[in-house]
């Protein structure tokens, strides 16, 4: 009888241990599709945002990605190209995983180069209701991850932050398509377990043999408003420069690339 005991407590404990696991290679697979597609990549936005009160903004930008390994580090450069307010504005980011993210912009009117503390990085991307973490992607080791089931071809898994400080939300919901991977929607709630704010893909397009999102859209559900960004002109292994992504190159755009 013990015997008996004894295995099923193994076989119990050997199941957990494989379902934990095939969370972890959900999440990582997840993260490796919507951030990691192949070596480099540029893409032209379009952003809209529009507020509580239904007026609207535009912006216009192009976006520049390295990876420097797979799942890990890596690093974005965005420049803004209109309205006039932002225009020649950049951003640059380096994504690391055992610390910090390291986050620069250039405001052209005051000629400033400002570092972007860790603590502004859950902090509105340039007035949408994007934040800055969602252009680069949160690093998976951040949260603590379980899968929930799976509904409609999409696996459901809810991520909670290791960290607190600094977090808007005290957990987030994330459908990614059992298919290819991409995360679908995620869905944010504070520690009451109210909603408060929601993205999701709204077109998934396959580009160069990579499932790719070519529309968004960010929706603030505690203060109305919400966000979409377009993607278009999706390119990938281009042949970027590491030294593109320096300060040097905040003041002075690396027009070849943003414009070729």
């Amino acid at each position: 009888m013990k015997k008996i005991f004894l295995m099923l407590t193994v076989l119990a404990l050997s199941a957990n241990f494989a379902f934990a696991q095939n969370v972890e290679t959900i999440v990582n697979k997840a993260n490796l599709v919507s951030y990691y597609a192949s070596r480099d990549g540029r893409s032209s936005v379009k952003m809209t945002i529009t507020d509580s009160q239904g007026r609207e903004r535009i912006r216009q930008f192009k976006i520049l990605r390295l990876n420097i390994k797979d799942g890990e580090e890596q690093k974005f450069y965005v420049y803004f190209e209109k309205p006039t307010d932002v225009a020649r504005m950049t951003y640059m980011v380096w994504k690391n995983i055992a610390q910090d993210d390291d986050r620069w912009m250039y405001l052209p009117a005051l000629d400033l180069v400002r570092r972007i503390s860790a603590s502004d990085k859950r902090s509105s991307f340039v007035g949408s209701h994007f934040v800055y973490e969602d252009v680069s992607g949160r690093g998976v080791y951040a949260d603590d991850h379980e899968l929930l089931g799976e509904e409609d071809g999409l696996y459901k898994i809810k991520n909670t932050p290791k960290e607190t400080q600094g977090v808007e939300f005290a957990y987030y919901l994330v459908w990614i398509d059992a298919k290819n991977f991409i995360p679908m929607k995620a869905e944010y709630y504070n520690k009451n377990g109210d909603l408060v704010r929601t993205i999701e893909a709204l077109e998934v397009q396959d580009v160069d043999g990579h499932p790719t999102v070519v529309r968004s859209r960010a929706i603030d559900v505690e203060r109305g408003g919400e966000t979409v960004m377009e993607f278009s002109n999706v390119q990938y292994d281009i042949g970027l420069a590491d030294n593109i992504f320096t300060e040097r190159y905040l003041r002075k755009p690396p027009m070849q690339w943003i414009q070729p």
